[in-house]
């Protein structure tokens, strides 16, 4: 029931026209002359307003070993960067706040997932403008979450990773090697690694308020072309720069080497998406994506409508 409710919030505020000048009152700050939008049409209000989805901005973190409230097969995104402890950041708390800002390794980053993409992603925030910290505007295009800077309140699409509204608009984000993964995985590998402390927010963590979203036959919020070659709309696929794996052909051969990249999937990672516990979601498996020197490459796993939206001349990696 509380899927059904707030689905159906999110697709009365989409039916909202888009309107630049009604959203100068919300946005002072924002320069909407400056625009990579051709079609304002495109942006939707999500339902909630700038804001309304608090992003963290002073996580805390516990050691893996004394973390006992996360369930085995529950996603984590997980960063190892160089002279850093690793670090997990748990979906049951970024499907509540889509964003973390954090510093990892001495490095400023955006720890951001979008829940109607599943587009799970991390970000430098340095910019040749300075450190930028990210909340969530309340806005969708594509049906993507669009992120908003706090220092120029430019507006920033969340599966591209640059600013399309504002200030800094064409101004792109440096991506960096994170991953989706199970619990078990994350904790088994990294022992001596830290996890995200639970917010202190009033949400129900470990729910997932998008209940069989993933089994969907259209993505909501969403009008835009569908992928090509009868790719399910919702099917998850992982994208490397421009081009997209389906994760069906990834279950099918496990390892896939080609176009400069080694893909690997295995089993064990729940759907955040599907049942109404995030830990008792279908397997969808877990993906790394490597160079030929074994470095983790930045990468995404979503789903298929949404990498067509913003890749429409990407390239389709299907087996021959």
């Amino acid at each position: 029931m509380l899927a059904r409710v707030f689905l159906f919030a999110f697709l009365l505020a989409g039916a909202v026209q888009a309107d630049p000048a009604k959203w100068r009152v919300e946005w002072p700050e924002t320069n909407f002359a400056q625009s990579a939008v051709a079609d304002w049409s495109e942006i939707r209000s999500g339902g909630p307003p700038r804001d309304g989805i608090p992003a963290i901005d002073a996580p805390r973190f516990l050691p893996a070993s004394a973390e006992n409230r996360i369930g085995e097969r529950e996603p984590v995104i997980t960063i190892e960067l160089k002279g850093g402890r690793p670090r997990a950041y748990p979906i049951r708390y970024l499907i509540w706040h889509e964003i973390v800002n954090d510093e990892v390794s001495g490095i400023p980053v955006a720890v951001t997932f979008c829940p109607l993409c599943n587009s799970a992603l991390v970000f430098d925030r340095r910019t040749p403008k300075g450190t930028l910290s990210f909340g969530v505007s309340g806005k969708l295009r594509h049906s993507d979450m669009v992120m908003f800077d706090r220092q120029t309140e430019s507006w920033w699409q969340q599966a591209t990773a640059t600013a399309i509204v504002g200030d800094l608009t064409g101004t792109t984000l440096v991506a960096l090697p994170g991953w989706m993964e199970s619990w078990a995985d994350y904790r088994g590998r990294n022992p001596d690694g830290l996890v995200m402390d639970e917010p202190d927010f009033n949400r129900a963590y470990g729910r997932n308020p998008y209940r069989g979203y993933d089994s969907a036959r259209q993505p909501f919020l969403y009008d835009g072309a569908l992928p090509p070659n009868g790719v399910p709309p919702l099917m998850r696929v992982v994208r490397v720069g421009n081009r997209a794996w389906t994760l069906e052909r990834l279950r099918e051969a496990g390892t896939v080497t080609e176009a400069g990249v080694t893909i690997n999937w295995q089993p064990g990672q729940a759907s955040a998406l599907d049942a109404g516990r995030i830990a008792r979601g279908r397997d969808v498996g877990s993906i790394r994506v490597q160079d030929g020197q074994g470095r983790d490459l930045p990468h995404d796993v979503m789903f298929a409508f949404a990498f067509h939206a913003f890749w429409p001349d990407g390239v389709w990696m299907h087996s021959e």
